[in-house]
């Protein structure tokens, strides 16, 4: 089968079985010795280039976007590979921060597609045909084949041990801040979901982590030792660090136990930015490639859509993937930064988060919420989570409005609307819940900031 657009081609791949759109787990759906059968027809394309894997609850994809951009300011033809998209499919495999065109990308899935239409795996695999990530996760690294990287930084889909991402022998394995998330298939504790983590952590590779909880960081380095594989944490080689939201960008100070202190303004907003450039200037001091002046520049210049990403001025409107504990505590500080008072919230959420600490955070920090659909691709159920919201804003005695508006649109429209018959000049509206969120409301709105 022969496509003659990309848009097509990707929506036959969705046609497969997509376990990014399901909370489905079973050891058959998700084994390596699958994606191996894949790799061996197509001649291991993943071993056409040096790679970076990354792991973690939250950060990872922030943190490969700084390390690609410090690969690249070195002089190295870079890809990444990263998940999900927030608006368009061409996010997830980019080469030196810039999209690879369509049709070099086409003809690499024509091809990809044809030799596949024979294949199908034996029935104890599990399915017959490749899942959508699977074949994801072939189609970058034959990409980056296509297109002479001399290195790639991967980001896993979901946990690492048996992730489709989980084939390549990197450079060095990073594992970013942990939290409980997709519980029903990487387990009910830290402890284990940091288990699931570290199984990307690879015999004698280095491996370097960020800012993690005690109980994760015992798991980690314990997998390390059992393999052989150099530590190096963040926590240790930093000796002090600080950071502040601005509306300019992300201020902050890094003083280093055996390098000079550097201060730097990241384009990307939010405390939690400040740590993932920290961790991967380490990375690329492990790797040997960090360049002093250079590096930092290339790391304040980053943008990346969806990451308390700023869409318009009047009224301000920003946008952000926030899903998990740490990550919507450490967004709403940084937005209580730029505006004291928080404005207008809306939320929403796909089904397998923790639903009960979001609702009990957000109407805790916010006075007016609006509970909308965070898209179509994963389940969820708004209903459901304005009734929870209500729960928790009688629980805390709250005068908190709270607000159901399914449609996406109109709950945008409302907030703007709100916002524009405020008493306060330029009353800010937050979108945050989940990566899906965010990009149903990027898509109504012209990025002007």
């Amino acid at each position: 089968m022969i496509f003659s657009d990309l848009d097509s081609a990707l929506a036959h791949i969705e046609s497969f079985t997509n376990l990014e759109r399901t909370t489905h787990y079973t050891v058959r759906t998700y084994r390596l010795d699958r994606m191996q059968a894949i790799l061996d027809l197509f001649d291991h394309p993943e071993q056409a280039f040096k790679t970076v894997h990354i792991a973690g609850s939250k950060g990872k994809g922030s943190t490969a976007v700084f390390i690609m951009s410090g690969l690249k300011a070195a002089g190295y033809r870079t890809g990444l590979y990263v998940s999900p998209h927030v608006t368009n499919y061409r996010e997830r495999f980019t080469i030196n921060g810039s999209f690879v065109d369509e049709e070099s990308l086409l003809n690499t899935m024509n091809s990809m597609l044809e030799k596949l239409e024979e294949f199908s795996f034996p029935e104890e695999t599990g399915y017959s045909k490749p899942t959508t990530f699977e074949l994801l996760t072939l189609f970058g690294f034959l990409v980056f084949r296509d297109n002479l990287c001399n290195w790639a930084v991967i980001e896993t889909g979901l946990g690492g041990r048996l992730d489709a991402t989980n084939v390549v022998v990197p450079e060095l394995s990073v594992i970013t801040p942990i939290e409980l998330e997709h519980t029903a298939i990487l387990g009910d504790t830290i402890a284990k979901i940091a288990a699931e983590k570290g199984g990307i952590i690879k015999e004698s590779i280095p491996t370097a982590f960020g800012f993690l909880k005690p109980e994760a960081e015992s798991v980690i380095r314990s997998i390390a030792e059992s393999r052989n594989s150099p530590v190096y944490s963040l926590g240790e080689q930093l000796v002090s660090f600080s950071t502040r939201t601005l509306n300019e960008g992300e201020s902050c100070v890094l003083g280093w136990r055996s390098a000079p202190q550097m201060e730097l303004l990241l384009n990307l907003r939010g405390s939690f930015q400040a740590e993932n450039a920290a961790l991967a200037i380490l990375c690329l001091t492990i790797l040997g490639v960090f360049q002093e002046n250079l590096t930092q520049q290339a790391l304040q210049q980053v943008f990346i859509p969806g990451r308390l990403e700023k869409l318009q001025d009047h009224p301000p409107i920003f946008i952000d993937g926030a899903h998990t504990q740490q990550s919507l505590t450490k967004l709403y500080d940084s937005f209580n930064q730029l505006y004291a008072d928080n404005g207008i919230l809306i939320f929403g959420a796909v089904l397998d988060k923790n639903h009960n600490f979001m609702a009990e955070h957000s109407v805790k920090r916010f006075r007016r919420i609006i509970i909308s659909t965070p898209g179509t691709f994963k389940p969820s159920d708004p209903a459901a989570l304005y009734a929870l919201f209500l729960r928790k804003k009688e629980e805390l005695a709250s005068d908190c409005e709270i607000t159901l508006i399914k449609d996406s649109r109109q709950a945008l429209q409302k907030a703007i609307d709100e916002a524009a018959a405020s008493s306060l000049p330029d009353t800010p509206i937050l979108v945050t819940g989940s990566f899906y969120m965010a990009a149903e409301i990027r898509t109504l709105t012209t990025r002007k900031a």
